[in-house]
């Protein structure tokens, strides 16, 4: 690929703002939310996040692609972005142990992907104006074709996405003869999760999205897993799956829910959740522990919380985390069951380690029982 010599692109955002780019070399029309991200590293982690399916990734780091990609930074069986925005695209890496180049990677996923855009200006903008749904376009479509095309996208709020990247069979992982056994319900769970399970010697059972109660119980678990997942978590509802989460809370089994899991948790026990303005997304958010008094830096990657008041208002549970810069529930806990969720991802894949010790009160929480 001849840096120079690369395909115009264009950007055009729901209310028909318009931004131009350099294609990186994958020709193509792609669409959803688009939303900043501000990791300085962790791309392919990112890349392969299913909670980020269709979604517009934009990057706020300078550089994407410098260090190529690694068969252990991925979090999915695939690439579930829509789309991808940067600044400085690298067609060369320097990590010794990278398979491949990014955009090797990229051409593979068929990824639409544009550089050269004023980032700073594209982020600023989002920010001010909300996430919203964009087109991005590299094969020559004009402007007033994707103006017609980005108002006919589906809007996120009251979308149904889980079901698109839940696994469509069950299927293990890690040791079957570990002490502990988890029955993991995948609305979009990253693989890291599984491991930091594995790690702490638990056998994991993956479920579809729609599983029953009854085929969560038939594995025998010591505790259920709530995984995270994109769009609307309101829109489960339809699908049965809060009738299968407020069964899970009936029993006394510990429960560990992450980000949609955490929003499920609160929906089936009428927490209302609301679409955020811009959402979460980045490795550096400040949170409180409003139990230990302790502050923790997090990965996060939502649109969605829970209502603050709706948690308050009810007796059943109380609030575990905050978020330092907005005040949002960040996570919560039921007063008298093993159970808690967080809104950002202790896994930290990618991201700081400081609240994988979710994972071991988890843990704790199983070997009370046993």
């Amino acid at each position: 690929m001849e840096y120079n010599k690369r395909d115009e692109a264009i950007i055009v955002l729901y209310d028909g703002t318009v931004f131009y780019g350099k294609s990186v070399g994958i020709k193509g029309t792609a669409y959803g939310e688009i939303c900043f991200n501000t990791g300085m590293t962790g791309y392919q982690e990112i890349f392969t996040d299913p909670s980020y399916y269709g979604q517009i990734m934009l990057s706020t780091t300078a550089h994407i692609g410098n260090y190529g990609v690694n068969s252990e930074e991925v979090d999915s069986d695939s690439i579930k972005i829509a789309g991808l925005v940067c600044k400085n695209f690298s067609f060369y890496h320097s990590r010794p142990n990278s398979l491949s180049d990014l955009y090797t990677y990229l051409e593979e996923h068929q990824l639409v992907a544009v550089s050269d855009v004023d980032t700073r200006a594209l982020t600023a903008y989002i920010r001010d104006n909300g996430a919203m749904n964009a087109v991005i376009s590299t094969d020559g479509k004009s402007i007033e074709e994707l103006r017609a095309l980005v108002k006919s996208i589906p809007s996120m709020d009251g979308l149904e996405l889980a079901s698109k990247v839940s696994t469509k069979e069950p299927y293990y992982f890690g040791d079957q003869n570990a002490r502990f056994r988890v029955a993991a319900l995948d609305f979009g769970i990253k693989t890291n999760i599984l491991r930091c399970l594995s790690e702490r010697d638990c056998f994991v059972k993956v479920f579809p999205y729609d599983s029953s109660y009854e085929e969560l119980m038939a594995f025998k678990p010591d505790g259920i897993f709530l995984s995270n997942g994109p769009g609307d978590p309101s829109a489960l509802g339809k699908l049965g799956v809060l009738s299968v989460v407020e069964s899970i809370l009936e029993g006394d089994l510990p429960v560990f829910g992450i980000c949609l899991g955490h929003q499920l948790i609160g929906l089936s026990q009428g927490v209302n959740t609301f679409k955020m303005f811009s959402g979460h997304r980045g490795v550096n958010h400040p949170i409180l522990n409003t139990i230990t008094g302790r502050g923790e830096i997090t990965s996060q990657n939502h649109g969605f919380a829970v209502i603050k008041e709706d948690v308050t208002a009810n007796g059943n549970f109380e609030i575990s985390h905050l978020h330092l810069n907005d005040g949002t529930v960040a996570g919560m806990r039921m007063k008298n069951k093993d159970v808690f969720s967080v809104q950002y991802h202790p896994e930290s894949s990618p991201g700081p380690h400081d609240s994988r010790y979710l994972f071991d009160e988890f843990v704790e929480n199983m070997s009370k029982r046993k």
